[in-house]
């Protein structure tokens, strides 16, 4: 993996932060993304710090905006030829119904759309790089998540928790028909139960404390330098092991239907 480029979303935090940390320590090229640029410059000295690795740099972007999430696929465009792994982790836990500025609901927007896009505008990079790899953070919480097509943006009825379990689901939904899609490449998709973790995201929407950052960090770590994945694509992991996601997740018919409507709400092909 020497000389690899790893970008990871929402990494001046929690997780992604650990993520982070832990791959620049195995002298990987880091490609760090938050929406605070200071916030994100002092985590970035501090993992410089720590892992004596330069090759750590910072994207600043909101990923509740596709406006926001169009120009951060540019810069990095514009400063790397090749993507080798993109981890999608930034996520967020909405007690009360907010939209974003393209007018969707917050967590369906960020858990689900931006991955959604920005994934599709890598895709290049991601080729150049290949053989590469695309983790996308879901939850365990996918398994309580109920489909209701007259509801995705919360239009009817809020609840913070459904909101969130949906948006999870749509990262197995996106994971599996993307690994269908780019089966002839060698692109592998794969998608990841962090575990439950002691972040803010999780006292926000739970309100309980969790295992350490370090053990959430572990699958997503695993998933991008282990040689054991190399040729494993379209599967759920949990701490390091491949598991059954929930029978809806396998449901076709919703799956491509979920597909084709994020398509329609990110005006992409």
């Amino acid at each position: 993996m020497e000389n690899k480029i790893v970008l990871i979303t929402g990494s001046t935090d929690g997780i992604g932060k650990q993520t982070a940390l832990e791959i620049a320590k195995a002298g990987l090229t880091v490609l760090l993304h938050g929406r605070d640029k200071a916030r994100g410059e002092a985590v970035r000295r501090e993992i410089i710090s720590k892992t004596k690795n330069e090759n750590v740099n910072l994207f600043v972007a909101d990923l509740s905006s596709q406006y926001q999430i169009h120009k951060l696929a540019k810069e990095i465009s514009g400063k790397y030829d090749r993507l080798d792994v993109l981890i999608n982790n930034a996520g967020v836990f909405m007690k009360n119904r907010q939209t974003t500025e393209d007018g969707l609901e917050m967590t369906f927007a960020v858990n689900h759309i931006a991955p959604f896009l920005l994934t599709y505008l890598l895709l290049s990079l991601l080729k150049n790089g290949a053989p590469s790899r695309i983790i996308n953070v879901s939850s365990v919480s996918h398994q309580r998540a109920a489909v209701d097509f007259d509801n995705l943006q919360s239009e009817k009825r809020f609840d913070g928790y459904d909101a969130y379990a949906l948006s999870k689901l749509g990262n197995i939904f996106f994971t599996y028909e993307l690994a269908e899609i780019l089966k002839d490449s060698a692109i592998t998709v794969n998608a990841i139960h962090p575990g439950v973790i002691n972040t803010k995201l999780l006292h926000t929407g739970f309100s309980i404390g969790g295992d350490s950052v370090e053990a959430g960090a572990e699958t997503s770590v695993y998933m991008a330098l282990s040689d054991d994945l190399k040729n494993i694509t379209g599967k759920y992991f949990i701490k390091k092991k491949e598991m059954s996601s929930s029978p809806v997740s396998h449901n076709i018919e919703l799956r491509k239907k979920f597909w084709r409507i994020s398509q329609q709400l990110t005006g992409i092909e």
